[in-house]
């Protein structure tokens, strides 16, 4: 492939946190040929204490074997070396000689610092596996296993055979639950048959004896065919293995480890807890198990990849239900409604305050999608791994190196770490060596993440107001229903954005490659036209606060907009921004939708009876629709862009009534529309007739007053 070293440097030098040097000589077969090039590098950058970075990710091991070998180079613990592959995804591609400013972009991105540590979570396990599955099945399994686990067996019905030898605990029983994760499952099930395989000594005299076969190797009698002769139970007398007056047992025991071999598996979410294994029939998908659960036993730490902030959460207020968009796009049932908040304050300070709840994330569940982040509408739920700072920074930097070095209309490809990589390396591959394919484009920078559902329309939005043309995300086999979805609906709400900004062609796409089948499609797709860009990239960076990027990128995109909406409508689905409609016919401002908000978009005054209204703070929850007991209020998903977008951001009335006067004081007290509807509602109630109806037109000091200038009028229900 063609490199420009001398581009390469000067996009570089303009580049904030990379650097260029070392780029005035390039190595065509470091790999092997000038190796000793590389073990150079290594020593100097040993003596220097510069960080190393080699392009070129095949030969990795064979690069970490000469760094260890070499006098003088530093270990990989002192100075880390970092690997970016440019050849797949640049230099192999029929643009290859128009890659430049590209590779620029992945070395620039390559040379960033690493991503601040994250909390971890920790899993034990001493190696105790439960197989479930029939006999024959299961036994085999266990023989697999049994050198390096503590093998239980359970087995559901009859049929298949057990092992004569006691060397691994057996039950019988019917799965009732389970649930957990590695080394913590809980198995209840319950024991129905006759047979205890913990008392049978497997000497197959109940075999013999019964007359209709109904006991087979698996020690289980099977009750459709049995006749009642009893014949079993006198020959098991000396063990005592055989009760069929036994009541069933209720079973419950814990494990770390779970092999299923049952048709249907146990857990049918998209990502099973880890530690559980589901191969069915699947011989191949056996193998595949046993190799893994063998190497389950010990302490295991995976990375917290969530923040979560509950006083930022849309979830629950006053034990009404608003948003559930992490409960419903989790595929893995890791989050659910926190039902204990239900009925605290708010905390200190706050005892009086509106009635919070939230979700409860169980971290051990989590496998870092991201997805519930990306659809979280206030920004309580935020992915950890890396962060938005630390994962915008990376795409800044990608479009900046690429925009000094030439390159126009970037195209980010966002792709997992996984089947993604393999993906993009698979379609590089085969334009090397099929003319029919055309490779990476040199517009298209692909940028690998843990998961594609951890990127959502805050960054997007914010790359393409640093001067990305496009922002495509490619989908494989890793992703759920779920997630599809999920950043389907986000990225209708950014692309009706766009267009209604006057910025023209399709911003975003999903791109869809299950296997190598998809290559020619993937090929085709990612030749697509380019979109508008920005006339001048935004210098911004992307904040923690996923609102706060949003705004940042909306108050650029806005500003050099070549359309000037008053509003642009935005689908309902996901949209994180928007109005609310108040039917003031309804309406009697009792309030209650201001003690429900959880961003401060509603608001009261204390002077009048006013309900006001922050547009740009509205999350689009539903709290205040679903609290309302009038049924007064309706969501309008939208971004209004009145007065330049600063409408948006000022407090404006929504609706406003007379105060109602105390006849008494005339103080104001209420609203007339409120004292209205409550005396026609108690109009007939026996207990507020007369005297105890008026009060109720009297502000509190002046009712206590009546009551004490005529304590003869006074009723139980004035007390």
């Amino acid at each position: 492939m063609t490199l420009d070293a001398p581009a390469l440097s000067r996009a570089l030098e303009k580049t904030p946190g990379a650097s260029a040097e070392g780029l005035a000589q390039v190595h065509s077969l470091l790999c092997r040929r000038e190796a000793p090039a590389f073990q150079r590098a290594a020593k100097d950058s040993g003596a220097s204490g510069d960080e190393l970075l080699v392009a070129c990710t095949q030969e990795r091991r064979l690069f970490l074997e000469l760094n260890e070998q070499t006098e003088g180079a530093a270990s990989i613990e002192e100075r880390p070396i970092h690997f970016v592959n440019i050849r797949e995804t640049g230099g192999w591609s029929r643009d290859g000689r128009q890659a430049t400013p590209k590779i620029a972009a992945l070395i620039a991105a390559a040379q960033l610092p690493a991503a601040a540590p994250v909390a971890t979570v920790s899993y034990r396990s001493a190696g105790r596996v439960l197989v479930l599955g029939a006999a024959d099945a299961a036994e085999h399994a266990a023989a697999l296993l049994a050198d390096a686990l503590d093998v239980s067996v359970l087995i559901e019905r009859a049929g298949g055979a057990l092992a004569q030898a006691h060397t691994h605990a057996v039950h019988s029983g019917r799965l009732q639950r389970l649930n957990g994760w590695l080394g913590a499952f809980e198995a209840h099930w319950e024991s129905g048959n006759p047979i205890d395989l913990d008392l049978c000594t497997r000497c197959n005299a109940c075999i013999d004896a019964c007359p209709e076969g109904a006991i087979d190797f698996s020690y289980q009698v099977d009750l459709s065919a049995c006749k009642s002769h009893r014949d079993c139970v006198r020959v098991c007398d000396a063990a005592g293995a055989i009760d069929f007056q036994r009541p069933p047992q209720a079973v419950s025991e814990t494990f770390d480890l779970v092999l299923d071999l049952r048709a249907a598996p146990a857990f049918t979410m998209h990502q099973p807890p880890q530690g559980y294994f589901h191969a069915g029939g699947d011989e191949r998908g056996l193998m595949k198990a046993v190799l893994a659960l063998r190497e389950l036993s010990g302490e295991f730490d995976k990375p917290k990849f969530f923040n979560y902030q509950q006083r930022l959460c849309a979830h629950t207020r006053n034990e009404q239900i608003g948003c559930t968009a992490c409960i419903d796009v989790c595929s893995t049932r890791a989050i659910r409604g926190d039902a204990s908040l239900k009925g605290k304050a708010r905390g200190k300070g706050h005892a009086a305050g509106p009635v919070t709840g939230g979700v409860i994330v169980e971290p051990h569940l989590c496998v870092g999608c991201g997805a519930c982040s990306t659809v979280c509408p206030s920004g309580a739920m935020s992915f950890a791994y890396p962060g938005t700072v630390d994962q915008g920074r990376r795409l800044r930097t990608m479009l900046t190196a690429y925009g000094h070095a030439g390159g126009r209309d970037a195209a980010l490809l966002l792709h997992s770490q996984g089947a993604g990589v393999r993906m993009v390396d698979d379609l590089g591959r085969a334009a090397r060596t099929d003319s029919q394919y055309h490779g990476l484009p040199a517009r298209v920078l692909p940028v690998a993440v843990w998961h594609t559902a951890s990127v959502g329309i805050d960054l997007w939005l914010a790359a393409i107001a640093q001067g990305a043309s496009q922002v495509w995300v490619l989908l494989t086999e890793e992703e759920a229903p779920e997630y599809r979805q999920a950043l389907s609906d986000q990225m209708a709400v950014a692309q009706a954005v766009l267009t209604g900004l006057g910025y023209g062609g399709a911003h975003f796409r999903l791109l869809d490659a299950r296997d190598a089948r998809d290559l020619a499609a993937l090929d085709a797709a990612l030749r697509a036209p380019a979109a508008a860009t920005v006339a001048r990239p935004a210098a911004f960076a992307a904040q923690a606060d996923k609102r706060a990027t949003l705004e940042l990128a909306l108050d650029h995109l806005l500003a050099l907009a070549p359309a000037a909406p008053e509003q642009i409508a935005l689908p309902a689905a996901g949209a994180p921004f928007g109005s609310l409609v108040i039917d003031t016919h309804k309406c009697t401002m009792c309030l209650s939708c201001v003690g429900a908000c959880p961003v401060s978009a509603l608001a009261d005054n204390a002077e009048r009876p006013q309900l006001r209204f922050i547009e740009k703070n509205c999350v689009q929850c539903g709290l205040c629709a679903v609290t309302c007991p009038e049924d007064a209020i309706t969501l309008q998903p939208r971004l209004w862009l009145a007065d330049g977008g600063k409408a948006r951001k000022a407090t404006r009335v929504l609706h406003e009534v007379e105060p109602f006067l105390c006849i008494r004081c005339s103080k104001p007290f209420g609203t007339l529309r409120g004292i209205e509807s409550m005396m026609g509602k108690l109009a007939g109630h026996a207990m507020f007739q007369g005297t105890a109806a008026e009060r109720l037109k009297m502000c509190t000091d002046c009712r206590v007053i009546d009551m004490y200038s005529n304590p003869s009028e006074v009723r139980i229900t004035d007390l």
